[in-house]
């Protein structure tokens, strides 16, 4: 039963979706492929994801996209992670060495020159043409993923499933599509038909754009200046017309008889023709170009948007300087297996997770934590991902794949976070979704109801206005806008060391008014010290320590950690004849045949050992030895430099309680709690009772609020899982936390807590900017326009101009800065 209820998630990339309306016209549609249980398309990253089982996942894959080419003909699919054969993929890949290696890599850098060098078909693709430049063999276009914005490299399948390139240059108004041939599954089309928005405004493509513009505007201007009228007039200004939006109406009737009427291509469409039918021919022909015009300045700042944020997450490895007995060659991440030596030169990204073997230098973390200090590495240091080298030479020992590996997993985690969609982001698609039929429907009633029932009201001059209206109902503004936004915000967030795992949990960081934190490893580094040792009568000091350790040698505690550590010295394992933790109070074992306890209080409670708590500032470990009380350690945690700014900064934000929950004694939680300024602590908790305290909170908050905890992500995901907002101060490459919570802190600073809500505040005020703007700007023309006093010119504005503003406010959203 279970089995048949488990989900996979599949992702397909879709080349060439440059239209938010599109986007959601391809979610919707695939949503209702039966065996497709969810669906979301992120538009910035040109990413489809759904949720299918695995045995109707190929089905649902193939309706998938027959149902995106059937809505989109021009997009081009391909499964994500599938891995293409690229030229002398026949070749062995790094273990060729020497001159036939040198021979692959030429053979592969010649053949990026050769096919890789086309116009490109949008605009993104060409501000991102540096990937082309990439030295890397084999490189994978499908892994390319938030940098190359799903751009492909002309690299597809043929029915054998053989690398072919198949280049076809089609020059819909002017510009140039260069496409390469398409998997066997995914059809090819020669009409790529999305002209007028974002396609191709590389330097051929755009100067040929510019140039038929320029055309139609040339004779426009004839026909205004001519002395010409009638069928002549009608025939310069349907010259002028056809030049200029000829496409868009061949789209639009394309559309409709495939069922999508209600698009910004219909808008358009009966708008100018619909000038043309009463006579404005003039302001028919202007609309269409301002409107074209329009479109490529709306484009190129949404490309400029995703740009800026993949910039943001410039941390993928281009390729790995892999050690083979020949000497060093350069591969693709991917190829390099766990074990095997890589060198990092000055200046270049670690590409895989490691442990430094050879050579010092500084790394530079701020593409993955934010912090602005180079961090020191040298033998025995471990290095991620994404670190960037920048003085020293360094050989450093593979200890994770790069689908692992540290950068890999934040890729995967910032890019399938607008999975998770916000409130925001879902009332918009809904509201997108009604709001243009209605639209239409008011504007068909505005053109014929008021000549049928108001004297002297002239059907032109109705019509005239509900045309005005149709141009001004694009919801274009709002569904580009508003998912940029929200990446935006994560992306911000990413930059500043904070992954968030969606838009959901970013907006919902608004409504936190509570923060709770647990105490070691979140507000303490959880870097244990031994700092006291007080045998009871007749044991020596070595010798309790001897007890304590010996019981602890198996533990993964911090506190166990440094009891062994101050120990200093080797323990027979053998001598070890039980061991038994209990959670929450401590260690049961059998040593050199003597029972050793070592816990807290309640250990000895429920061992019935007599004992006296002794008053000390730090964790108090008990030692009992076959049933006699034998003594205590202290054990002292440093807090972390930022706690007490964290809190203050929380204090600024507006959160109304701040709580830490923590499993050592009173005293201990108590005194930290005094010195970082927080408003409660609970002290002596299990992880169960942890939960508990969690539900208090819970019921003492309105709905809208919300709780965040904080924790180390390692024993506190029953705590995690429970609030609303789990937060885990992950450290760099810590799968526990990056599993257990919504957000991951990675430099393990506190004070990242309140950088989230600042972003996550601004991204929400600059949203709702844009939905505010967008819709105030719309209901005042739509007033206008239905009073008479709107013309075309402003309906223009009210659709391109707005949805420009809006793009270029997003854009604040990715420099927002938290001190």
């Amino acid at each position: 039963m279970a089995a048949a209820q488990e989900k996979v998630k599949k992702e397909l990339i879709l080349d060439g979706l440059d239209c938010a309306n599109c986007a959601l016209k391809i979610e919707n549609g695939v949503k209702k492929i039966q065996g497709v249980s969810a669906c979301s398309v992120n538009f910035v990253t040109k990413t489809l994801t759904m949720e299918t089982t695995p045995d109707e996942a190929e089905a649902a894959i193939a309706e998938a996209k027959k149902k995106v080419h059937m809505l989109e003909p021009h997009i081009r699919i391909w499964e994500k992670g599938r891995v293409r054969p690229k030229i002398g993929a026949s070749v062995p890949k790094h273990r060729v060495a020497g001159k036939q290696a040198r021979e692959y890599q030429l053979q592969d850098q010649q053949h990026h020159h050769e096919h890789g060098e086309h116009t490109r078909h949008h605009s993104d693709e060409v501000m991102q043409a540096h990937e082309h430049k990439r030295l890397s063999p084999h490189h994978d276009d499908a892994h390319a993923g938030f940098n190359a914005q799903g751009s492909t490299r002309g690299e597809h399948k043929d029915a054998a499933g053989h690398g072919t390139h198949v280049h076809k240059q089609h020059t819909h108004q002017g510009h140039d599509h260069s496409h390469g041939g398409h998997e066997h599954d995914d059809h090819s089309h020669g009409d790529h038909d999305h002209a007028g928005h974002t396609h191709d405004h590389g330097s051929a493509g755009m100067r040929k754009l510019v140039v038929r513009l320029a055309v139609g505007a040339a004779i426009t201007a004839a026909g205004l200046l001519a002395p010409v009228h009638g069928w002549a007039e009608l025939a310069i200004f349907l010259i002028a017309y056809l030049v200029v939006g000829g496409d868009i109406v061949w789209q639009a009737a394309r559309n409709i008889v495939r069922g999508q009427v209600f698009d910004e291509y219909f808008l358009m469409a009966v708008a100018t023709i619909g000038a043309f039918a009463v006579q404005q021919y003039p302001e028919g022909v202007a609309v269409m170009l301002f409107y074209q015009l329009g479109e490529l300045f709306q484009g190129i700042a949404v490309n400029r948007s995703r740009k800026s944020i993949s910039e943001l997450m410039d941390i993928r490895p281009d390729y790995a300087n892999l050690k083979t007995e020949d000497g060093t060659q350069r591969v693709s991440p991917e190829e390099v297996g766990i074990g095997e030596l890589i060198v990092v030169k000055p200046g270049e990204k670690v590409p895989l997770d490691g442990k430094v073997i050879e050579g010092a230098s500084f790394v530079d973390t701020s593409a993955l934590t934010g912090e602005s200090v180079p961090r020191e590495v040298a033998a025995g240091s471990d290095v991620l991902s994404g670190f960037i080298n920048k003085n020293g030479l360094l050989t450093v020992e593979v200890t994770k794949n790069f689908g692992e590996s540290t950068a890999s997993k934040i890729l995967d985690l910032v890019q399938n976070a607008s999975g998770k969609k916000a409130p925001t982001e879902k009332f918009i698609t809904k509201f997108a979704r009604y709001y243009t039929p209605a639209v239409v429907i008011v504007a068909l009633l505005l053109a014929v109801v008021p000549p049928l029932v108001l004297n002297g009201a002239s059907f032109s001059d109705w019509i005239y206005r509900a045309l005005i209206f149709l141009v001004i109902s694009c919801p274009c503004a709002l569904v580009v806008s508003i998912p940029l936004g929200f990446f935006g915000g994560i992306g911000a967030a990413s930059k500043n060391g904070i992954l968030v795992k969606g838009s959901n949990y970013l907006e919902a960081l608004n409504n936190v008014k509570y923060v709770v934190f647990d105490k070691t490893g979140t507000l303490t580094k959880g870097a244990f010290q031994v700092t006291g040792i007080y045998p009871a009568p007749q044991i020596a000091a070595e010798q309790l320590l001897e007890y304590a350790a010996a019981a602890e040698q198996h533990s993964t505690h911090p506190i166990g950690e440094s009891i062994r550590a101050a120990y200093g010295k080797p323990l027979e394992a053998g001598s070890l004849q039980q061991y038994n933790e209990i959670s929450g109070h401590g260690i049961v074992t059998v040593w050199d045949g003597k029972q050793i306890l070592a816990g807290n209080g309640k250990l000895m409670k429920l061992w019935q050992i007599a004992f006296s708590e002794p008053k000390a500032g730090g964790t108090i470990v008990h030692v009992a030895v076959e049933g006699r009380y034998a003594g205590y350690l202290v054990i002292s945690d440093e807090v972390k430099e930022d706690a007490a700014q964290a809190i203050r900064s929380l204090k600024q934000l507006g959160i109304r309680k701040t709580v830490m929950l923590t499993g050592d004694v009173k005293a201990v939680g108590e005194a930290v709690a005094h010195k970082l300024g927080l408003d409660e602590v609970r002290a002596e908790l299990l992880p169960q009772h942890k939960v508990e305290e969690i539900e208090k909170l819970d019921r003492q908050k309105s709905p809208k609020e919300k709780i965040v905890f904080v924790g180390d992500g390692i024993n506190d995901t029953p705590v995690l899982a429970r609030a609303d907002i789990g937060a885990a101060m992950g450290g760099l490459g810590s799968d526990a936390a990056i599993e257990a919570a919504d957000i991951v802190i990675m430099t393990d600073e506190p004070s990242k807590i309140a950088t989230a809500i600042h972003i996550a505040k601004r991204t929400r005020t600059i949203v709702w900017q844009n939905i505010i703007f967008a819709l105030g700007v719309k209901g005042i023309f739509l007033l206008f326009g239905a009073f008479g006093y709107a013309t075309m010119w402003e309906a223009v504005f009210s659709d391109v101009g707005v949805t420009v503003i809006a793009v270029l406010n997003v854009m604040r959203v990715m420099r927002t800065k938290f001190a």
